[in-house]
C-alpha cells in the first residue's frame, strides 16, 4: 500500500489536507471517506478502515473538513452544508486526477453527510454510513447546556470528546434545514447502514430512519459489540472487509490485464513516479520499491535485495537437488547474504566510471545428520549454482531501445 499527503481547496478557496491510499496493484474503484464530527481523519476508525479497503484493491481518499486537522479556515464558520461542499470538492479533486470516487463511506455526521452529496456526485453508485444519525439536526443533543447559549448569543465555546469549539447559531439553524426523506428518496444508489446496537452517542433506532427513507437496493448491518468511534481494532477491521465485499457487486469493473511475458523473461512495468515497480514473470507478480529512508514506500525489495534473493534462492535449491539426489540426511537449508550497498546511493553516483569490486557475502547452514565430507561436498557445490555462476562469469548486458 503507498500513501500520499495531498491537497484540494474547498468552494472558499482553502485549502484541505488529505491523504491518497492506493493498494499495491491498480485500484479497482475508489472511496471517499468522510469522518465523524470534530475528528478528522487520522482518527483510529478512519485509518483502519482505509486500509482494510486498501487491502482489497480499494483506494482511499480522507480528508480533514474545513478548519479541522490540517486543514484552512475556521471551523466556527462551518457548517452542515459546508461539509457537504467540502465532500464535492473532494469528489472533484479526485476525478481531475483520474480517480473519481464510486463509493462513499461517512462516519456518524459524515455519515448524514455522505447521503446529501451522493446525489451530487455522478460516478457514485454505493453508498456505506457507519453510526450516522437519520438527520444532521441529531448533532444539536451533543450540545446540552450550550444550546441556550448559542441561542442567545450566536455563538457559544462548547466540549465535544474533550475539545473545545466555538460553535455559531447559523450551525443550527443549518442543521435544522436538512431535509433527508426528500434527499435519499430519490436517488439511485445501493445503500448500506451499519451500527452499533449499543451506540450511546448516535441511536441505533437513527439507523432504522435512515432505512425507512432510503429506496432498494439497501442493507442494513449491525457492528455487534462496537462503539460509536470503533475504537476497538477488530470491529474496525469487520466493517472494512463488509463494506468491501459488500460493494462489490455496485463497484464498477476494472479489468487489468497484465502483459504477456514468455517463460524465461521478465517485465517490469512503473508502478508509480517514485520508485514501486511492478514485476511480471510468465506466471508471477509482485513488487520492487525503495526503503521510506530513500523516498520510496517500501511496499517491495529494494533492486539490490532482489539481486541477493537470485543468488540465495538458487543457492539453497542447488544444494537441495544434489542432496536429494544423493540421498543424503540433510533437513534443513538457511543461506543469509548480504551486499553493504543502497540502491538509490548508488543511482545518484551512477555517471562515475570508476570500478569497484563487488563483494556478496552469503552465509550457509546446513542441518541434519551430515558427515564432515558430506558438509564439504555440499558447501562446494554451493558454488556452482548457475546464478552464482552467471554472477562470477563474464556477464556482458546488452540495452536496447524499446
Amino acid at each position: 500500500m503507498s500513501r500520499e499527503k495531498v491537497e484540494f481547496s474547498n468552494s472558499r478557496g482553502e485549502s484541505l489536507a488529505a491523504l491518497l491510499e492506493l493498494p499495491e496493484k491498480p485500484a479497482r474503484a475508489y472511496a471517499l471517506f468522510a469522518h465523524c464530527f470534530t475528528c478528522g481523519k487520522d482518527i483510529a476508525a478512519a485509518a483502519r478502515i482505509a486500509r482494510g479497503l486498501t487491502a482489497r484493491g480499494i483506494g482511499v481518499l480522507r480528508f480533514d473538513f474545513t478548519g479541522l486537522g490540517g486543514s484552512e479556515g475556521d471551523f466556527a464558520n462551518t457548517n452542515f452544508s459546508s461539509n457537504v461542499s467540502d465532500l464535492i470538492a473532494a469528489a472533484d479533486f479526485l476525478r481531475e486526477n483520474g480517480r473519481a470516487p464510486s463509493l462513499l463511506i461517512g462516519h456518524s455526521l459524515g455519515g448524514a453527510a455522505v447521503l446529501f452529496a451522493a446525489g451530487q456526485i455522478p460516478e457514485v453508485t454505493a453508498v456505506a454510513t457507519i453510526g450516522a444519525p437519520a438527520t444532521p439536526e441529531h448533532v444539536i443533543r451533543q450540545f446540552h447546556a450550550d444550546l441556550e447559549a448559542i441561542e442567545s448569543s450566536g455563538e457559544a465555546e462548547v466540549s465535544l470528546a474533550g475539545r473545545k469549539f466555538r460553535i455559531q447559531r447559523q450551525f443550527l439553524d443549518d442543521l435544522k434545514t436538512q431535509d433527508l426523506n426528500s434527499v435519499i428518496g430519490n436517488w439511485k444508489r445501493a445503500l448500506l447502514i451499519m451500527h452499533a446496537p449499543l451506540d450511546e452517542v448516535v441511536s441505533i433506532d437513527e439507523a432504522g430512519k435512515i432505512f425507512q427513507a432510503a429506496r432498494h437496493p439497501k442493507s442494513f448491518i449491525s457492528i455487534d459489540g462496537a462503539d460509536h468511534l470503533l475504537s476497538n481494532l477488530g470491529r474496525a477491521q469487520y466493517v472494512a472487509s463488509t463494506i468491501a465485499a459488500w460493494a462489490e457487486s455496485y463497484l464498477p469493473e476494472v479489468e487489468v490485464t497484465p502483459p504477456e511475458v514468455e517463460q524465461g523473461k521478465l517485465f517490469v512495468g512503473e508502478g508509480n513516479q517514485r520508485f514501486l515497480r511492478d514485476m511480471y514473470s510468465d506466471d508471477h507478480y509482485w513488487l520492487a520499491d525503495e526503503p521510506k529512508r530513500l523516498g520510496g514506500d517500501n511496499l517491495g525489495p529494494d533492486p539490490y535485495e532482489h539481486l541477493l534473493a537470485a543468488l540465495g534462492a538458487c543457492t539453497s535449491m542447488t544444494i537441495r537437488m544434489y542432496a536429494n539426489r544423493k540421498s543424503w540426511p540433510l533437513e534443513d537449508i538457511s543461506v543469509r547474504l548480504s551486499h553493504g550497498r543502497e540502491h538509490r546511493k548508488d543511482c545518484e553516483d551512477c555517471a562515475e566510471d570508476g570500478q569497484k569490486l563487488e563483494v556478496l557475502r552469503r552465509e550457509i547452514s546446513l542441518t541434519g545428520p551430515l558427515d564432515s565430507e558430506q558438509r564439504d561436498r555440499l558447501m562446494e557445490i554451493a558454488d556452482r549454482c548457475p546464478v552464482h555462476r552467471t554472477l562470477e562469469g563474464d556477464l556482458v548486458i546488452e540495452t536496447v531501445a524499446g
